[in-house]
């Protein structure tokens, strides 16, 4: 009778199989009664068409006033050139303040609104989600 195979290569020794780790498949969670709101989307009935409605306009308008944020932030700057040209002829290190403020300051006040806009859009998308997972009573 012929014994286990040598896995170590050497006479006699004999090393344990390798150990295989099992993951137990992903457990769904109880839902509930909950589901009415999410099948209400699912099914786009006009309850539903309401709910996403209501997220597209909050992340709109969300978009709008952010927009008007830079359109002043930025468009209003030739305006201040135009109606106090020592703004626009100064110089700051040896460099015109309008090159300064379009071409050097426009990019952060660019990053910081969108920043902004990521996190509120993220806030409203939340909301939205807490609104659909929450029990109806």
């Amino acid at each position: 009778m012929a014994g286990p195979p040598d896995r170590s290569g050497s006479a006699g020794a004999v090393t344990p199989p390798r150990r295989t780790r099992l993951v137990l498949a992903e457990v769904t969670r109880d839902r509930g009664d909950s589901d009415r709101t999410r099948t209400e989307l699912a099914e786009q009935t006009r309850v539903g068409e309401a709910l996403v409605r209501g997220l597209v306009r909050a992340q709109l308008a969300l978009a709008l006033r952010l927009s008007l944020v830079v359109a002043i932030g930025l468009g209003g700057l030739p305006l201040l050139f135009a109606v106090a040209p020592a703004v626009g002829t100064a110089t700051l290190f040896g460099i015109n303040l309008p090159w300064l403020l379009l071409g050097v300051a426009a990019f952060p006040l660019l990053v910081a609104v969108g920043w902004i806009f990521v996190r509120l859009a993220e806030r409203n998308e939340q909301d939205f989600t807490a609104l659909v997972r929450r029990p109806e009573r």
